[in-house]
């Protein structure tokens, strides 16, 4: 993971993800972002995504013990501003996020990507 601070921005990422905080932006203040994608998240609209996307990756995690080796599943989290769905094996899931708020955003993570991005979601209210 790399952390790189600009001007009070401060930008990690990782293989296949971004995120970012600016604290004294007006209206944008998070950042998400793939390899090849980004948008810029409201207060709002981050507090919900760091929420949901650790909800998801524990619920990944409690899977684990219920399903066969091979069984794929698909969970879905939502908040009136965006949507977050995991879908694949509870140790190596895509996830893809849809804000449902004015501009309507859409992206997604492989599941190389994914795991290192909720392993990092405890740490995002540091930013």
């Amino acid at each position: 993971m790399e952390v790189k601070e600009i001007k009070g921005r401060i930008l990690k990422n990782g293989l296949g993800w971004r995120l970012g905080w600016h604290p004294e932006a007006d209206t944008y203040r998070g950042l998400v972002g793939g390899e090849d994608w980004a948008f810029e998240l409201t207060e709002e609209e981050w507090q919900d995504f760091c929420r949901l996307l650790g909800q998801l990756g524990e619920t990944m995690s409690q899977m684990a013990g219920e399903l066969m080796e091979e069984e794929r599943i698909t969970c879905q989290v939502e908040s009136d501003r965006l949507w977050l769905e995991a879908e694949g094996f509870p140790h190596a899931y895509e996830l893809r996020l849809i804000l449902n708020s004015g501009r309507r955003c859409e992206g997604n993570w492989s599941a190389d990507a994914v795991g290192e991005l909720v392993a990092v979601a405890p740490m995002l209210a540091v930013f």
